[in-house]
């Protein structure tokens, strides 16, 4: 990245973690409650900054939050079960 950080956000109005960069939304994890757990249903980072570790810190400060909050998961998107995969320590919010 070019030094500025990216920022995430819960925008509970629209159901998602938004990743922000300089002011602009470039990324997006949707979410809803079922059932006493968080669905993880779609992620999706713009094209235009891929590749710079966006999508990963998106789905790394979601599911950070999501663990201060005590919830438990159900990831849905395929990127999101990816990420958990190669980074184990999300595995036990994983709901059974």
């Amino acid at each position: 990245m070019t030094g500025t950080a990216v920022e995430i956000v819960d925008n509970p109005e629209a159901s998602r973690y938004e990743a922000v960069l300089d002011g602009e939304t470039v990324g997006f994890c949707s979410y809803r409650d079922a059932e006493g757990v968080v669905l993880l249903p779609h992620a999706e980072v713009s094209s235009s900054v891929e590749g710079r570790g966006i999508g990963s810190a998106l789905a790394r400060g979601t599911l950070d939050d999501l663990r201060a909050k005590g919830r438990s998961i159900v990831p849905l998107c395929p990127f999101i079960v990816d990420f958990i995969r190669k980074n184990p320590e999300y595995e036990n919010m994983v709901a059974p």
